[in-house]
């Protein structure tokens, strides 16, 4: 196939779009250390467009804001790579697509902007569903491996691809709620 994006991103997008086409689902994804790589893998398989709904691309916090609503509070008070952050631009995806699923990505992708406590590599999933309690959060935080910028946003986007999968299921975090 005729693509400039990784194989393997493109193989685990084959997947996706397969499974919940097979299942009648729609998804959508919010991405902003990723930047548009999910999306783009996703867009990458002829006839996507049956499954995948919608890509927000919120690089900036302004963004988060004005696109999926992310509250300014939340922001302010998590910081943009939070399991809160994650969870509301997921829900954001949901109220701004007709998706029935949405993955949203926020992370530190490097080669800066790593702290003691959110390393370089640190990257923070949710995914939400609709019709389901928007109080459920259902999110995970990862550490990926620091090898390189490209690197860690390949590994985010494969993730974020997982996600995806009907079925799976990321940590459910009761801890830092909205």
């Amino acid at each position: 196939m005729d693509t400039i994006l990784p194989p393997q991103l493109v193989d685990a997008a084959r997947r996706v779009l397969e499974a919940n086409r097979a299942v009648g689902r729609r998804i959508a994804v919010a991405e902003s250390c990723t930047g548009g790589l999910v999306s783009a893998a996703l867009t990458e398989i002829p006839g996507s467009s049956d499954v995948f709904d919608a890509g927000f691309v919120t690089y900036s916090n302004e963004a988060k804001t004005e696109v999926l609503k992310v509250s300014t509070d939340v922001l302010e008070t998590f910081g943009s790579v939070s399991i809160a952050v994650a969870w509301s631009m997921a829900q954001g995806a949901l109220k701004r697509s007709t998706a029935d699923v949405a993955v949203a990505i926020t992370g530190i992708a490097g080669p800066d902007g790593g702290s003691e406590k959110k390393p370089v590599g640190t990257v923070v999933f949710a995914q939400a569903e609709r019709g389901a309690d928007p109080q459920h959060i259902v999110a995970d935080a990862r550490h990926f491996e620091d090898n390189g910028r490209a690197g860690v946003r390949l590994q985010a986007a494969l993730c974020a691809l997982e996600l995806l999968m009907p079925g799976a299921v990321a940590s459910e975090e009761p801890a830092e709620s909205p």
